[in-house]
This record gives C-alpha cells, sequence and structure tokens, in this order.
C-alpha cells in the first residue's frame, strides 16, 4: 500500500478503509477513538474475522456430519443384528387387504 496502486493498478481494495482511518487519525485528540476504523482496515487487510468465522461453519459442519455418521451406524448396527426388514415388494398375509 505503500505506493497507493492495486496490484493491478488502480485504486488498492482497502484505500477506502485507510482512508477513512486516516481522515479519523488526523481530526482525533486521541488515537484510541479511532480503533474501529483501524479495526475495519486491518481487517480489509488480513481478513482474520472472516477466516475466524469460516473455520466456525467448517467445524460445526464436520461435528454434523459426524453425528449424522454416528446415528447411520446406529441404524446399520440394528439392522445388522437380525433385524428382517421388510421393503414393500412381497405382501404378506393380513397386509394390504383395507385396500
Amino acid at each position: 500500500m505503500a505506493s497507493g496502486f492495486g496490484f493491478h493498478g488502480g485504486v488498492p481494495r482497502c484505500f477506502a478503509f485507510w482512508q477513512e482511518f486516516s481522515k479519523c487519525y488526523a481530526q482525533s485528540d486521541t488515537p484510541s477513538q479511532c480503533r474501529p476504523h483501524a479495526d475495519d482496515y486491518l481487517e480489509c487487510l488480513h481478513h482474520t474475522n472472516e477466516i475466524a468465522r469460516a473455520k466456525a461453519i467448517k467445524a460445526e459442519f464436520v461435528r454434523k456430519a459426524e453425528h449424522q455418521a454416528h446415528e447411520g451406524r446406529k441404524a446399520a448396527d440394528i439392522l445388522a443384528d437380525g433385524v428382517i426388514v421388510g421393503v414393500g415388494l412381497i405382501q404378506r398375509s393380513g397386509e394390504g387387504q383395507g385396500k
């Protein structure tokens, strides 16, 4: 950002945040007043909050997938214990007579 030009020429992506921060810093009495502007600029540069949010979403997705796999494994174990499950191809006596 030292030159003021983006990677492919023109205005860099975070230049607007930098202008807001520098304007605030020039007009304020204490630098702590400009902390929100500095945070916005640093987020634009490094994407720390965005990365943390993406990691949290991925962790939740993995947790749910593991839970579903565990529940599926329980159902498969029940079926593997010898319980006969009908698929509805053959009607047994007493089934379907009310139709």
